[in-house]
C-alpha cells in the first residue's frame, strides 16, 4: 500500500527537501504541498491524503488550528507534526487537537519514513517530553470521570492494549479475529468510557495502567 502524503511548511527549501525525501521512498508519494494553514486544509480536502506532515509555525493560521480543521474533515488523514523541540506546549496543543504524533525537524530519513508508516497504519508517534504532558491531562480527565474500575469489558481491554502497542484498527481486527467495523466500535466505546479525546490519549492511559 502506498501512503499518500501532504507536506506543509512555509519554508520552500525545507518543504521541497522533505517532499523529495518522501517521494524517494517506494511506499510513499507526495500528492500535494502547502505553504500555510488555509492551503493545507484545501489540499487535504481536495486530495486523497493518508498523512499530513504539518509544520506548526505557519503564517496566517497556526499549524495547531490547521490540524484541528483537517482532522474535522470527513475521512480525515492522519496528521504528523514537524517540530524543532519535543517539549513545546504547541506540540501538546497539536496532539490535543488531533495530531497522531510528531517528528523533529532534522530527524534522519529513516525516522521520518517510520513515523509516516506508523500513523498511516493508525498508530501514534510521540516522545517522552510530550507524552508526559499528555499523560498528565489524560490522568486528570480519567480521574474526573472514572471510578477505580474503568468500566471496560475484557474485550475492550484487549483492544486498548493493542492500541497502546501502536496497532491500527486493521491490525487489531486481525489479532482478535474481529471485523474492522467492530474494532472501530470498540475504540469509540473505550474513548467514551474513559473520557479520552483520541487513541493517542488511550495509548498513554493504557501505558500508565500497565505495571
Amino acid at each position: 500500500m502506498t501512503a499518500r502524503v501532504l507536506v506543509v511548511d512555509d519554508h520552500p527549501v525545507f518543504r521541497d527537501g522533505l517532499a523529495a525525501l518522501v517521494s524517494s521512498l517506494p511506499d510513499m508519494e507526495v500528492v500535494a504541498t502547502a505553504a500555510d494553514g488555509p492551503e493545507a486544509i484545501v489540499a487535504a480536502r481536495d486530495n486523497d491524503v493518508d498523512v499530513v506532515l504539518m509544520d506548526l509555525n505557519l503564517p496566517s493560521m497556526s499549524g495547531v488550528e490547521a490540524t484541528a480543521q483537517i482532522v474535522a474533515l470527513p475521512s480525515p488523514p492522519a496528521v504528523l507534526v514537524i517540530t524543532m523541540v519535543d517539549d513545546d506546549d504547541t506540540v501538546l496543543a497539536a496532539m490535543t487537537a488531533g495530531a497522531r504524533g510528531y517528528i523533529l525537524k532534522g530527524a534522519p530519513g529513516e525516522d521520518v519514513a517510520a513515523a509516516v508508516r506508523t500513523v498511516a497504519a493508525g498508530g501514534a508517534v510521540f516522545g517522552a517530553g510530550v507524552a508526559a504532558q499528555v499523560l498528565a491531562r489524560t490522568s486528570t480527565a480519567a480521574q474526573r470521570g472514572s471510578a477505580p474500575d474503568d468500566g471496560l469489558t475484557d474485550r475492550e481491554r484487549d483492544v486498548l492494549i493493542l492500541i497502546a502497542e501502536g496497532s491500527s484498527n486493521a491490525q487489531i481486527a486481525r489479532s482478535l479475529g474481529l471485523s474492522v467495523k467492530t474494532v472501530q466500535n470498540y475504540v469509540s466505546r473505550i474513548l467514551d468510557k474513559l473520557q479520552l479525546a483520541d487513541r493517542t490519549q488511550a495509548a498513554l492511559y493504557a501505558r500508565r495502567r500497565t505495571p
